[in-house]
């Protein structure tokens, strides 16, 4: 069986399915179909810190399903499905119509509404079908539920816990034993495999009778009436019932997500704009990130960011940093959380078991079969290249914006043994270059952002093998390399501040002249295991500029190649250029499209004054996002906007997913030309708007302390107001120098 980090196979298709819903809170999310019903067979039901609670959830009245109507989202974690009942035999028209009101948190809340629009009291029978097995995160994903649930020493329960339980036994595919007895409020599925124990526990409202797999009620709905009930569904750890955070009877509006996600609104920046698509799809975006945060219950003032819905709803290093520097313009708290997470988990030994080194920063965080339900009670995989620099280069960019000075002080430590893997373990050979290679073979084997097993080609369509230097790793190390720097200069150690400038100058000196070609006018994606340029064309280039590593009088041919037509799309950078063998535009990482990629290559083009040619990017980007109703997917087919004009979904992304809905902050960001260097008195301000866009107003923007109002465009005297900077920090309307420091 394979890790999950490493599994290559096909994955089942949930999110962007036609009818499914997604909600999500934390650990906890749902997938069911347009009626809200979760049917077995399928990647369906509610999973709870990486595992399937419950597997099966379908209401029928009278027999029959329900005609769906309409499925109304009214926040990310909760859902209102309509439906209509079947009319009686002989009758044209239903009276009849059901309610189901979701909310999901550490559990389930469901409210099943049956509303009677005739004139007449009318009889129905509702039955509610439950199933629970179980099965791992990663085996649904995999579809490979069989081989994982009930194999070996597993033992399932099902039983009403008012009376004596049914033992299954071992190799039971699935916990369809029937309840004790009939006519008690609950169901209790139990789950046993060694020494660890999971369950869940089903709760009903009102009378109900329980008999197997199914719940029953019956009952006259007045006419012009009502009739409700209310599920509760209590995951269980050990025996212990962990209670929704939505329960029946309590009103929904106290519940942690809902009072969590109204603060998070009232401190996200307003945006007022001519231009509808883009003030939509930033409010989008705010939403998705809202929904995305994760909250340790033994840190609960850390608030960390998931990767995406549906299947990575936990903590990744690379994905959480890039979604948090993003999203600076909204909550710089957001990037202080994170860190102080991945500061936690740092690693401290040799480990080849988890591609663990001391100073590395993880990769991936997994709940698995943990009791607690803190971070840090599951499996810790630390395969990836890029993370650790990145670490460094948000820490010196939270201290650019001028938040929680001493909070980043303490965590100077933790960027201090970051730098130290990089320097040691990263550069194991010592030619100054960060390489990867997995300790063993159930490590990832490419350990970029394009961590697929073929993310990294040659350009006649070879896989390079690791161990690989790939370009914005080492873009990153130079961007952590100076961050260092600073940091000693503001601490007053000027040999420490000199030695780091010195070595980001040799990184970038060397990274100019061993990963140019001349002839192509472009940087290789990597060096291989014998140093050689690994020649395709990508979007990689893009991180370089991001960074500033890329010396001026490369930047022009740079910037033709990626905007060439071979790379843009009308939508997007193409991760993988057209002319390149390997070039897949439904691939995962060899031709798609991903908006977190475009955004940097954007924000990378923008640094270096191309500003025309970032703004095209950002275009492309909000026409991508409107055409899918304001958010913006994991990633997209590469397929040309000049043939296909819709944006072509890839089909097993994630949405929302968290450096996607980030994306569209950075863009803002790139159109405002907004640099804070809070700790030497400045900030650049030089915003350009793009065609289409005549005025553009962002009020709340959090810097040093303090919420400052940006407003640009037709009607602004001078064409740009700032309001709210602090006086201690000089306004520099101009664009921050490509050389200038990260």
């Amino acid at each position: 069986m394979s890790d999950p980090w490493n599994f290559a196979g096909p994955v089942t298709q949930v999110a962007g399915a036609a009818g499914t819903v997604t909600l999500v809170d934390e650990s906890t999310f749902a997938i069911s179909d347009g009626a809200g019903d979760m049917t077995t067979g399928s990647a369906q039901g509610l999973f709870f810190r990486d595992m399937r609670v419950l597997s099966r959830l379908e209401v029928l009245v009278d027999g029959v399903r329900a005609e769906a109507l309409a499925a109304v989202n009214e926040d990310p974690f909760s859902s209102t499905f309509v439906s209509r009942c079947p009319p009686p035999p002989g009758r044209a028209d239903s009276t009849l119509m059901v309610f189901r009101s979701r909310y999901v948190g550490q559990g389930m809340r469901e409210d099943v509404t049956i509303r009677n629009f005739g004139d007449e009291p009318t009889f129905f029978r509702l039955e509610v079908f439950v199933a629970a097995d179980f099965a791992d995160l990663f085996a649904v994903k995999e579809g490979r539920v069989g081989a994982q649930v009930g194999t070996g020493e597993t033992a399932v329960t099902v039983h009403n816990p008012s009376g004596p339980s049914a033992r299954g036994l071992p190799g039971a595919s699935r916990p369809d034993r029937p309840p004790a007895r009939a006519g008690a409020d609950r169901l209790v599925y139990a789950y046993r495999r060694g020494g660890v124990s999971r369950g869940v526990e089903l709760r009903f409202t009102g009378p109900v009778t329980l008999v197997e797999d199914l719940a029953t009620f019956e009952a006259i709905v007045p006419a012009r009436g009502t009739w409700s009930t209310c599920v509760e569904v209590a995951p269980l750890i050990d025996s212990t019932a962990i209670d929704p955070r939505y329960r029946c009877g309590q009103p929904v509006e106290r519940a942690a997500p809902t009072e969590r996600l109204a603060r998070w609104r009232r401190q996200v920046p307003a945006v007022e704009t001519d231009h509808a698509g883009l003030k939509a799809v930033v409010s989008r975006s705010a939403e998705d990130l809202g929904a995305l945060r994760i909250f340790d219950p033994e840190f609960p003032e850390r608030v960390v960011v998931a990767a995406g819905a549906p299947w990575f709803m936990t903590v990744f290093g690379r994905d959480s940093l890039l979604t948090a520097w993003m999203a600076l313009l909204v909550d710089p708290d957001l990037a202080l959380g994170v860190l102080q997470t991945l500061a936690r988990f740092q690693g401290r030994d040799v480990d080849p078991r988890r591609d663990e080194e001391p100073g590395r920063i993880l990769h991936e965080m997994r709940f698995g079969e943990a009791a607690s339900l803190s971070l840090g009670g599951g499996s810790i995989y630390y395969g990836t290249a890029d993370a650790t620099p990145l670490f460094v280069m948000l820490l010196g960019e939270l201290r650019r914006w001028g938040v929680a000075r001493e909070l980043v002080d303490e965590l100077l430590p933790n960027a201090e043994r970051a730098i130290e893997w990089i320097e040691q373990f990263g550069d194991a050979d010592g030619d100054g270059y960060v390489e990867y290679h997995r300790a063993t073979d159930r490590g990832l084997a490419n350990q970029g952002w394009k961590d697929s097993w073929d993310g990294i080609r040659y350009g006649d369509g070879r896989i390079a093998e690791a161990p690989i230097a790939l370009c914005e790793v080492q873009a990153y190390t130079y961007g952590a390399y100076l961050a260092r720097a600073h940091f000693a200069h503001e601490a007053g150690d000027e040999r420490t501040y000199q030695r780091f400038r010195a070595k980001a100058a040799q990184l970038k000196a060397a990274f100019n002249r061993d990963f140019w070609l001349e002839d192509r006018g472009y940087f290789a994606v990597g060096l291989d295991a014998d140093k050689r340029p690994i020649d395709s064309l990508t979007s990689n280039l893009g991180h370089c500029l991001w960074t500033g590593i890329v010396d001026e009088d490369k930047a022009a041919r740079v910037a033709e190649a990626l905007r060439s037509p071979a790379m843009f799309s009308g939508w997007g950078v193409r991760t993988l250029s057209t002319d390149n063998r390997g070039y897949n535009p439904i691939s995962y990482h060899c031709g798609s499209v991903w908006p977190h990629d475009t955004a940097i290559v954007a924000a990378g083009l923008a640094r270096y004054g191309y500003e025309d040619d970032a703004l095209r990017l950002v275009l492309g980007l909000l026409d991508a996002a409107q055409a899918e109703g304001g958010r913006l997917p994991e990633l997209f087919s590469g397929l040309d906007r000049a043939d296909i004009a819709v944006p072509v979904g890839y089909p097993t992304s994630c949405s929302p997913q968290a450096w996607a809905a980030a994306s569209p902050l950075l863009c803002l960001r790139t159109i405002l030309r907004l640099d804070p260097w809070v700790p030497y008195g400045k900030t650049w301000l030089r915003p350009r708007l793009p065609e289409g866009i005549g005025y553009l107003k962002v009020e709340g923007v959090p810097i040093a302390g303090a919420r400052v109002t940006i407003e640009v465009g037709e009607g602004v005297p001078g064409g740009v107001a700032v309001s709210g900077l602090p006086a201690d920090v000089e306004l520099v309307l101009a664009p921050r120098q490509p050389g200038t420091a990260v």
